[in-house]
């Protein structure tokens, strides 16, 4: 969609854009919340005018002059979830130059891809007022898992009443675990969105920090501000150590649900339908490794 709305842009080509694609245009545009087309239209013809805009634009059409990776590795991944659930409708996917304002929307019948998002590292433009810790995770190889494990929540049925660590754990555990199982090539990193080394560390470190949950009686927390600690976004998890990675309470649930589902010999559509987070702790006969 960028090619439309920054090369050649009238506001009678504008107009004919919005109306052509309105899944995309109410996704992307709508939340700004003009009171009427006409308003909207000033405002994007502004946008897509700016000098600074434009420059971004060109950038990521060097960058991504050729997205045919991105989209053999959707179709696969598509293949896949349809293989396990094949009442899964495949969305229209759509790229856009955002001005680092949206990274990705994902929806049940539409995706749209902000580029800008997943220039290299070492780019001069780069999304800002983000921590480094989440920065480093808008990468082209973060980005088709990113996906599939958003697609994930649709299908990771869930105990909505239980407030627990656990269920939160469980919850994000069954996430992984379907992209896992979707992306079997894909290094761990790139789905949890780990540095490699902190993979090593915390499978270095598992049975400490497993005895940190069980020693503090964490899994049936239901403080909220607790439950943040462990799997809420952080660049460590400070209350086991500064060199334990944020998160690290989904990186437990994911080891858990792993152990559930070998040891009972599941298909990923029985996984995802069980809600009982304590019944998938109970029988996954989960040890540190």
């Amino acid at each position: 969609m960028e090619k439309l709305f920054f090369e050649d842009l009238t506001e009678e080509k504008l107009g004919e854009t919005l109306e052509n694609y309105p899944g995309f245009s109410s996704a992307m545009f709508g939340y700004m919340g003009f009171e009427n087309q006409t308003q909207l239209k000033e405002e994007l013809l502004a946008i897509h005018r700016d000098s600074g805009m434009l420059e971004l634009y060109e950038e990521v059409s060097l960058h991504f002059d050729d997205i045919a990776g991105i989209e053999t590795s959707l179709e696969d991944a598509f293949r896949g979830i349809l293989f396990h659930f094949p009442e899964f409708k495949v969305p229209d996917v759509y790229t856009f130059v955002t001005g680092f304002g949206t990274d990705l929307i994902v929806e049940e019948d539409l995706i749209v891809i902000g580029l800008d998002y997943f220039l290299p590292a070492d780019h001069r433009f780069q999304p800002v007022e983000l921590p480094q810790y989440i920065v480093k995770r808008y990468t082209e190889e973060h980005l088709i898992p990113t996906i599939v494990t958003a697609i994930s929540s649709r299908f990771n049925r869930t105990d909505l009443g239980d407030r627990t660590l656990l269920a939160e754990m469980i919850f994000y555990g069954k996430a992984y675990h379907f992209t896992k199982s979707i992306l079997p090539c894909t290094p761990d990193e790139y789905i949890i969105g780990y540095e490699k080394e902190e993979i090593f560390g915390s499978y270095a470190n598992e049975e400490m920090i497993w005895g940190h949950f069980i020693e503090n009686e964490l899994l049936y927390e239901t403080n909220a501000f607790e439950i943040r600690r462990y799997v809420g976004e952080a660049p460590f998890t400070d209350v086991i150590s500064p060199d334990a990675p944020g998160r690290i309470g989904r990186w437990l649930g994911w080891n858990i649900v792993d152990d559930f589902r070998m040891n009972n010999d599941l298909s990923l559509r029985e996984l995802m339908n069980q809600e009982d987070a304590r019944e998938i702790f109970k029988r996954s006969g989960y040890k540190p490794r």
